[in-house]
């Protein structure tokens, strides 16, 4: 596992950089560490990096290519417990790049990928916790409709959802190939014209699979908490519903009172605790879009601790 170099070519690397605004000896956390592209730039402009990550082969990864950095196996949304373990009381800036890595998708066992004939799996950590084989192979009609449609935005997932329960009552659907057909015989010619008709359905599965969108908001809360006074929190997605509860989650922090609107006064003396830097989303340059076609729908964000 050691001996794998991940090929990774980090999203909006200029971008983030300027947002995070690093300092010398500063303590920074990139909870999606992937292969260390984002890390090592802020390390090699003078930041303290600990990168986490819940796939063990970013973790060996960091371990033996980036010695500049602190790799802790673990999932973000733990970052207190993280930060409380290091003896860390505070840190100067937070980067998540959300979604999966481009190691992940480019390496078919994983399952992630359409493209490629492997077991359903989609784990970003593959010690633990349920499968896309689980999710495919046991979901009910109903359950599988709804995470299509919540997590893909998929506008046939009636219908998909309806073919997967036929086709795994005569066997079991293994492979990402099988599922892939399946979805492509479930939906029109003209959703197959512009994109594989399996992206928005292997997006809900992962979402699904590794409970992504579940504890962004408590995690955005917590990265706030930890953050000094003037440090920021970045945050890159990829699709709208993390977009989407990106925004309302910053937006939350930096207005404070919870009150309903027809209140006259604030009772609840909630203050706010950030500022949003960014009023509408960073979007990838022509430039990165060119080279780097994988960026096209990333979204960057960034929240600054009062």
């Amino acid at each position: 596992m050691s001996n794998i170099t991940f090929k990774h070519i980090p999203v909006m690397l200029e971008q983030c950089i300027e947002a995070l605004d690093i300092k010398q000896n500063g303590i920074y956390v990139d909870g999606t560490m992937g292969g260390c592209g984002h890390s090592s730039a802020i390390a090699k402009l003078g930041g303290k990096v600990i990168g986490i990550d819940r796939d063990m082969v970013a973790i060996e990864n960091a371990k033996t290519n980036f010695p500049e950095i602190t790799p802790v196996y673990d999932n973000y949304c733990n970052i207190k417990s993280i930060l409380n373990k290091l003896n860390i009381d505070k840190i100067d800036g937070a980067l998540l790049d959300l979604g999966v890595s481009s190691y992940q998708l480019d390496t078919p066992e994983r399952g992630f990928s359409y493209r490629f004939t492997a077991p359903l799996d989609m784990r970003m950590d593959t010690g633990k916790g349920q499968t896309a084989y689980d999710v495919v192979n046991g979901y009910s009609k109903e359950q599988l409709e709804k995470i299509f449609f919540l997590y893909g935005e998929e506008q046939y997932a009636k219908r998909i959802a309806s073919n997967i329960i036929e086709a795994r009552e005569l066997s079991p659907i293994k492979t990402t190939t099988e599922l892939a057909d399946i979805i492509s015989r479930s939906v029109p010619a003209k959703a197959k014209r512009d994109k594989h008709p399996a992206k928005k359905v292997f997006q809900a599965i992962r979402i699904e699979v590794n409970g992504e969108l579940e504890v962004l908001k408590q995690t955005f809360t917590d990265f706030c908490d930890v953050l000094k006074e003037g440090g920021r929190l970045a945050v890159i997605t990829f699709h709208s519903l993390e977009d989407r509860i990106t925004k309302t989650t910053f937006n939350e922090l930096a207005k404070g009172c919870q009150c309903p609107p027809d209140f006259p006064v604030c009772v609840c003396g909630i203050q706010p605790k950030a500022t949003v830097v960014t009023k509408k989303p960073i979007l990838p340059s022509d430039e990165e879009l060119e080279r780097n076609p994988r960026s096209a729908s990333a979204k960057l964000r960034v929240l600054m601790k009062k």
